[in-house]
């Protein structure tokens, strides 16, 4: 078939980057476009070896493993993502910190993260066409599509993994600015409603407040600025639920301006007419431990031009 491509026999030698890691995720990483199941029934029937030897999926590689993978059909990737297309080039404007282990990037506002659901690309694959040379790109975190702000890469699956245990032990840490309507009680430091997410037919991800089967959730809050119009608020999200910052603030009577899920149209529309035509919602800050200095890394993401414009605009109280 067209869309597909025949793989030969491939003996890939294992580098330090990999070593520990379980030999079902190596594949699942390295073999994309070959659907799990394949990758699953040729390590059940000893068509990958290691060493010359059969081995479970959980075998964790060794160091100079020699990985035997026997010959596949893979789906064709999709054309590569053009470096010339100005959403793509114009990242490299946004890149905030590199070094040879990770890229904090400002995301802008209206860009997924990862191509999917009718999208040609996402931010993941814009970068893996500017860093061709990368042999590992992966996101550490994620971002709402119409969230800007401090976004995490991984150039190696150390760093990922060191991340990530980060990220499980709550000690990176998240700040986001949010303009929310209304006037936020000073009392309000802490909103901890617990959450649940439902996915409806269409794909798309509706969270709402359930006391009785939803995840435990914490979001912290601090007032930056009140005006007239609204409040500008600083969250802190201690727990990572899908959409958590926009429910909180949603459920405590103060959505947050123009977002057309969990909005208030009214306000919304208050905004709009000041210039403001995205979610007000820029993940602000980062601080996290660099995987390989092991140094404290803060890293803050300017506000864009329109969300600058919108605040200027305001009238402080």
């Amino acid at each position: 078939m067209a869309d597909e491509i025949k793989l030969p026999i491939q003996m890939i030698e294992i580098e330090d980057d990999f070593i520990g890691q379980r030999i079902d995720n190596f594949l699942l990483a390295r073999l994309r476009g070959v659907p799990k199941s394949v990758i699953y029934r040729v390590l059940r029937k000893g068509e990958v070896r290691v060493n010359k030897k059969r081995v479970k999926p959980e075998y964790k590689l060794q160091q100079a493993d020699i990985v035997r993978v026997p010959p596949l059909t893979v789906a064709a990737e999709p054309d590569r993502v053009s470096v010339k297309l100005s959403l793509v080039s114009e990242l490299e404007s946004h890149i905030l910190f590199e070094d040879n282990d990770l890229i904090v990037l400002n995301k802008p506002s209206g860009m997924a993260v990862h191509g999917g659901s009718g999208l040609q690309f996402g931010v993941i694959e814009a970068m893996r066409a500017l860093r061709p040379q990368a042999k590992l790109l992966e996101l550490v975190h994620r971002l709402d599509r119409d969230t800007s702000g401090c976004l995490l890469i991984a150039k190696k699956r150390s760093v990922l993994t060191h991340l990530h245990a980060q990220l499980r032990d709550k000690t990176v840490e998240k700040k986001y600015w949010a303009l929310v309507s209304g006037d936020w009680d000073n009392k309000v430091r802490k909103v901890t409603d617990p959450l649940r997410k439902n996915t409806l037919q269409s794909g798309e991800r509706v969270v709402k407040v359930d006391e009785v089967n939803g995840k435990p959730s914490e979001t912290r809050f601090r007032i930056l600025q009140r005006y007239q119009e609204g409040t500008l608020v600083e969250a802190f999200p201690v727990t990572g639920r899908t959409h958590q910052i926009r429910v909180h603030t949603a459920c405590k009577g103060h959505p947050i301006a123009c977002d057309d899920k969990y909005g208030d149209n009214a306000f919304s529309s208050q905004m709009q007419q000041l210039g403001l035509n995205r979610l007000f919602l820029h993940a602000k800050s980062l601080s996290f431990t660099h995987p390989n200095s092991l140094t404290t890394m803060r890293i803050e993401a300017p506000l864009d031009v329109q969300l600058e414009s919108a605040m200027s605009r305001l009238t402080r109280k």
